[in-house]
């Protein structure tokens, strides 16, 4: 009689279970929209917002320095840049092509250099170009020969350093870019951000 009431029990607790669970998964989802320039940082990951922020800075310091004057005096134009690999050597995925578009971006919008295609996009340039000369007329096609090369290169690495006691995290972001001249090699410009972030854990195993 005993094992039967048990039984029973447990059915009841079962079945209240599953609907609960139920109940939850068909609970609407709350989503609120916010402003793209809002900081938002939920899990303490590398996010749009450190992104923006440290591209800004950097392009910021970057054409602060020396070397853009005295080029420009030295030649009479502006440098042409390229950016190269930005290596993400962290402890976590970080989506680099977002975070080198914001640095295009802030490098183009600036007006104080020109800016070169990237590898990738100067392929599919040459095969239109090539293509435009079977494929359009003689007045439109563009030559096959007009490509302006670049005289600097902007390239680094994101890197993370990690502490953590007692459900407090200490992440430690580092990013290093330098700007090296393609002719000679030569660093014309070595610059660096930093980033600390201090996550704790929230209750109920957060």
């Amino acid at each position: 009689m005993i094992d039967r009431k048990l039984k029973h029990l447990h059915l009841i607790v079962v079945v209240a279970l599953v609907a609960l669970f139920i109940t939850a998964g068909c609970t609407p989802k709350r989503v609120t929209r916010v402003g793209t320039s809002e900081v938002t940082d939920l899990s303490g990951k590398w996010n749009d917002t450190d992104s923006r922020l440290v591209s800004r800075g950097m392009i910021d310091d970057v054409l602060s320095r020396m070397w853009l004057r005295d080029y420009s005096r030295k030649e009479g134009r502006k440098p042409r840049v390229i950016v190269g690999t930005v290596a993400n050597r962290s402890h976590e995925h970080i989506a680099v092509d977002s975070f080198v578009k914001d640095l295009e971006r802030e490098l183009i919008n600036s007006g104080r250099i020109s800016f070169v295609a990237s590898k990738s996009e100067r392929v599919e340039l040459r095969e239109e170009r090539e293509s435009q000369q079977t494929q359009s007329s003689q007045e439109t096609a563009k030559r096959l020969v007009q490509e302006k090369a670049a005289d600097f290169m902007l390239k680094g690495a994101i890197l993370t350093i990690l502490d953590e006691l007692e459900g407090t995290k200490v992440k430690f972001y580092q990013i290093n870019l330098e700007l090296i001249n393609i002719e000679d090699n030569e660093k014309v410009w070595i610059g660096e951000k930093k980033i600390k972030k201090i996550i704790k854990k929230g209750g109920y195993g957060l």
